[in-house]
C-alpha cells in the first residue's frame, strides 16, 4: 500500500501544476458563462485522461487533444475565449508520447489522428463563428508550434532510461561471467589440490595401514604391547582414510558434501581416548550433561577440538597425563577443556607447523564459540573450547 503513495502523489502535483495556472488565469481573459463552462468540461475531462496517460500513452493524447479541440471550438462558437495555459496538459500528453509510447505504429496513428481532428475543428470553427476574433488564428499557432519539443524531450528521456537499463544488464551480465570464471577457477584449484591429496597423502596412508595390518598378520611374533600398539595404528589408519576419502571427494565436487561414513560426535569420545591409551598415553575424562542433547555440529566441533588437542600433546609432550572435560556452562554453552602436564619425556623436534590450532580456532568461530589456548603455569598446556548450544527438543 505504501508503494503505491508516491506515484499518486506525482500524479496529484502533476494534476495541480497543470490544470490550475488555466483556472487561475481564466478570470483575466474572459468571465462569461459559456468559457467557465467549456474550461470545466475540458479540465474534468483532462484529468482523468492525465491520470491513465503511462497505460495508453496515444489513446491518452489523442482524447486530450479532442477535448482541447472542441473546448475552444465550443467557447468560440458561444463568443468566448478560453485562456492560453489551457494548453499546458496537452505539452505533458506529448511529453508522456515520447516517454512512454514505444509503438511507433500508434504513436504515427495518434499523430495522424490529431491531424485529421485540427482539420475538422478548424472547418467547425470556420463554420460556427462569425467574428473572426473567435477563430482559429496565429495565436493558436504560436501556442502549438512548440508542443513537438515536449514529445522529443520524452523521447529524448526514455532513450537516456533504455541506454542506462542497457548499461546495467551489461554490467550484470559481465559481474555474473565474473563470479562463473572466478567459481570454475576455484573448482579448478579444488580439483587440483584433491588430485595432489591422493597422490601424495592417500598414497602415504594407505602403505600405513598395509604395514599396520601385515604387522597384526604376525601378531603371534610380537610383544604384548606392541600387538596394542599395532592394533591403534591400524584402526587411526583405517579412520583416517574414509574421512580422507570424504575430503577427497567434497573437494572435487562441493555439492557432494554428505561423508560416506557416519561423521563422528561426543558418544565416540571414550574410543578416542582408547586410543590415546593405546598409544602409550594417560587420559582421564570428566562429563557433567548428557551428551546426545548436545546438538551434531557442536559434537563434530567438540569431537575435533579434542582429537587435536590429544595429538598435540602426544607430539610435544609425550607421556604426560591429560585430563579432558566436557560440560555445560551458564547461558546456554557447551565447555570442552584439554589439559596436559609437563612432558615425561622430550617431544618431537619440529613436530607440527602450526596449523591445528589455527584450525580449531576456525571450527570453533564458525559456531560463534570462543577457543583459547596456552602454556599452564606447571609446564603444561590447555585448550579450551566453548560453544553456544540448546539442547535437543526445545
Amino acid at each position: 500500500m505504501d508503494g503505491r503513495w508516491p506515484g499518486w502523489g506525482a500524479d496529484t502535483g502533476l494534476v495541480v501544476l497543470t490544470f490550475l495556472p488555466a483556472l487561475l488565469s481564466q478570470p483575466y481573459v474572459d468571465t462569461s458563462g459559456p468559457a467557465w463552462a467549456s474550461l470545466t468540461v475540458y479540465e474534468a475531462v483532462g484529468v482523468g485522461v492525465l491520470l491513465l496517460r503511462r497505460r495508453l500513452p496515444a489513446t491518452a493524447f489523442v482524447v486530450g487533444f479532442g477535448s482541447l479541440l472542441a473546448a475552444l471550438v465550443g467557447s468560440a462558437g458561444a463568443g468566448a475565449k478560453l485562456s492560453p495555459l489551457v494548453f499546458l496538459p496537452l505539452a505533458v500528453l506529448l511529453y508522456n508520447l515520447g516517454n512512454h509510447g514505444t509503438s511507433w505504429r500508434r504513436t504515427v496513428s495518434a499523430v495522424l489522428g490529431v491531424s485529421v481532428l485540427s482539420m475538422a475543428g478548424l472547418w467547425l470553427n470556420r463554420m460556427t463563428t462569425d467574428s473572426g476574433d473567435f477563430q482559429g488564428g496565429l495565436d493558436v499557432l504560436a501556442a502549438l508550434a512548440p508542443m513537438p519539443l515536449a514529445w522529443a524531450m520524452g523521447f529524448a528521456a526514455r532513450t537516456r532510461q533504455e541506454l542506462l537499463a542497457a548499461a546495467e544488464r551489461r554490467a550484470a551480465d559481465a559481474r555474473r561471467a565474473q563470479a562463473l570464471e572466478a567459481a570454475q577457477a576455484t573448482q579448478r584449484e579444488r580439483t587440483r589440490i584433491a588430485g595432489e591429496m591422493h597422490d601424495v597423502v592417500a598414497h602415504s596412508l594407505t602403505l600405513l595401514v598395509v604395514h599396520a595390518e601385515t604387522l597384526r598378520a604376525r601378531g603371534g611374533e610380537l610383544p604384548d604391547w606392541a600387538r596394542a600398539q599395532v592394533d591403534g595404528l591400524a584402526a587411526a589408519g583405517r579412520q583416517s582414510s574414509g574421512e580422507l576419502r570424504d575430503l577427497l571427494r567434497m573437494l572435487r565436487d562441493p555439492a557432494d558434501a554428505v561423508p560416506l561414513q557416519p561423521v563422528p560426535d561426543l558418544g565416540e569420545l571414550d574410543a578416542l581416548l582408547d586410543s590415546h591409551r593405546a598409544a602409550g598415553g594417560t587420559v582421564e575424562l570428566t562429563t557433567g550433561i548428557e551428551l546426545e542433547s548436545v546438538p551434531g555440529p557442536v559434537q563434530l566441533a567438540a569431537y575435533r577440538v579434542v582429537q587435536e588437542a590429544l595429538v598435540n600433546a602426544r607430539r610435544h609432550a609425550p607421556g604426560a597425563p591429560v585430563r579432558v572435560s566436557v560440560d555445560g556452562v551458564d547461558g546456554g554453552k557447551l565447555r570442552c577443556e584439554v589439559v596436559n602436564g609437563r612432558a615425561a619425556r622430550r617431544g618431537t623436534a619440529g613436530a607440527g607447523v602450526g596449523l591445528g590450532l589455527v584450525s580449531m580456532e576456525e571450527r570453533v568461530g564458525a559456531l560463534d564459540g570462543e577457543l583459547t589456548a596456552g602454556p599452564t603455569d606447571d609446564g603444561g598446556f590447555r585448550v579450551a573450547a566453548t560453544m553456544p548450544w540448546e539442547p535437543a527438543g526445545v
